[in-house]
């Protein structure tokens, strides 16, 4: 199993996200949740053109500073036994599923800090500037971003001593999660009632892409929703209802969040004050 993961991992994780992708763009197509109001096409070149770039920062980490992809870094810390886990007389389940809670909880308080550090907002909000919410919005973070956020899970990983596996079944989930609660589809409002105590669903963090500061400064999870009831940061529904708010930030209502070189460039712009839609 960890030579699979050690030469599987990128296949694998690419194969799950093309068919998770595939799935939920044509959920959206036949069962939309909102009409989209800036042009798709464009929209959708855009997003996974950011995503493209920060998967080559990402490889040019990987060549500067070899390995650097998280289940890597798990092996490395199993192989030197380092981390908390790795000294923890339990069972192997015990530990993925420690380590799938804990890395969830790390990335719900990374996100927490992408709103709250101002030098991290203005990377974290190319994702925000988006002013329609579908499954490409799912990719749309700045290269840098990405690349921090690497390095933030490699540090967790190694603290904790996270299980390979558990490492590369978080990724997996992660990605797949974050495609699922960004779709543009229309869950029945009993199946989204039920699936909310657990997973994050698209109802749920559409609240956070409002341009209100209160339902903007919420519902941070991408996965587990028990983060945000836990620490008060839950909103259930947006007070202007799925279908009247508005989505994206008040500075950027205009066709620019759909372009790619003004997207890139977004955090090196000199910032307007810090209001909701800054």
């Amino acid at each position: 199993m960890d030579e699979f993961l050690d030469q599987g991992d990128d296949l694998l994780r690419f194969a799950v996200f093309a068919g998770v992708f595939l799935v939920m763009a044509a959920v959206e197509f036949f069962w939309p949740k909102r009409k989209l109001i800036a042009s798709k096409g464009r929209r959708w070149l855009t997003n996974i053109g950011i995503s493209v770039t920060a998967g080559v920062l990402i490889r040019l980490m990987a060549t500067a500073i070899v390995p650097i992809a998280a289940v890597a870094v798990a092996f490395y810390a199993e192989d030197h036994q380092i981390g908390l886990l790795n000294h923890a007389p339990w069972p192997a389940w015990v530990k993925v599923a420690v380590s799938l809670v804990l890395l969830d909880l790390a990335i719900w308080a990374q996100h927490l800090a992408s709103h709250k550090i101002p030098v991290l907002w203005r990377l974290h909000k190319v994702h925000h500037a988006d002013r329609d919410i579908d499954v490409t919005t799912a990719v749309r973070f700045h290269p840098i971003e990405i690349g921090l956020s690497m390095l933030w899970k490699i540090v967790v990983v190694l603290v904790l001593g996270a299980p390979p596996l558990a490492v590369f079944l978080f990724e997996v989930i992660l990605n797949a999660c974050a495609m699922f609660n960004h779709a543009n589809v229309a869950l029945p409002g009993w199946a989204d009632a039920i699936l909310r105590l657990v997973v994050v669903t698209p109802d749920m963090h559409r609240v956070h892409h409002s341009v209100r500061r209160r339902e903007h400064d919420s519902n941070y999870g991408f996965n587990l929703s028990l983060w945000d009831r836990l620490f008060r940061t839950y909103t259930a529904q947006p007070e202007g209802g799925h279908q009247g708010m508005t989505i994206g930030l008040n500075t950027y209502q205009n066709e620019e969040p759909s372009k790619l070189g003004w997207s890139l460039v977004l955090p090196f712009r000199r910032p307007p004050s810090r209001g909701q839609g800054s």
